[in-house]
């Protein structure tokens, strides 16, 4: 185990993406969540991975909403994947206000998909390793 903090990019919420009641729209906390796991990819190396001719997926996303945001708030939006055995494995971001309060959990779960034939290849984090990408931008505690 390692003590190096997990990737993460800075957002400012910005206007137009607030709803009605002058917080942050539900589904905007996704589309952070998305910024921060397209960008870790890109961090460790991820063209390799589709030079090999495969790209994660999202198959499933789960968030708890804690605080909300207001326009202008800038928060850290983290993320962090762990492995298991089989075909999937888990990326969990924490979108954090500047002053340390958590406003939103989020949980995915993820699979390598075979570009070729369309279908889910098992051992992502052996597909990862043997492309090359940098395992420890996307898990530092593994």
């Amino acid at each position: 185990m390692t003590d190096r903090e997990p990737f993460r990019t800075r957002i400012k919420v910005r206007h137009y993406e607030l709803d009605t009641l002058g917080h942050l729209n539900h589904a905007v906390y996704h589309s952070y969540g998305e910024v921060a796991r397209l960008e870790v990819f890109e961090s460790a190396g991820d063209e390799k991975l589709r030079a090999s001719g495969l790209s994660p997926v999202l198959l499933e996303s789960h968030i708890v909403y804690r605080r909300e945001l207001r326009g202008g708030d800038e928060v850290d939006v983290t993320c962090e994947a762990s492995f298991g055995e089989g075909k999937v494995f888990w990326m969990t971001s924490r979108i954090v206000k500047l002053d340390g309060t958590l406003s939103a959990e989020i949980k995915c779960t993820l699979g390598l998909l075979d570009l070729e034939r369309r279908k889910l290849v098992p051992d992502p984090r052996g597909h990862f390793e043997r492309a090359g990408l940098d395992l420890t931008a996307l898990s530092p505690t593994e």
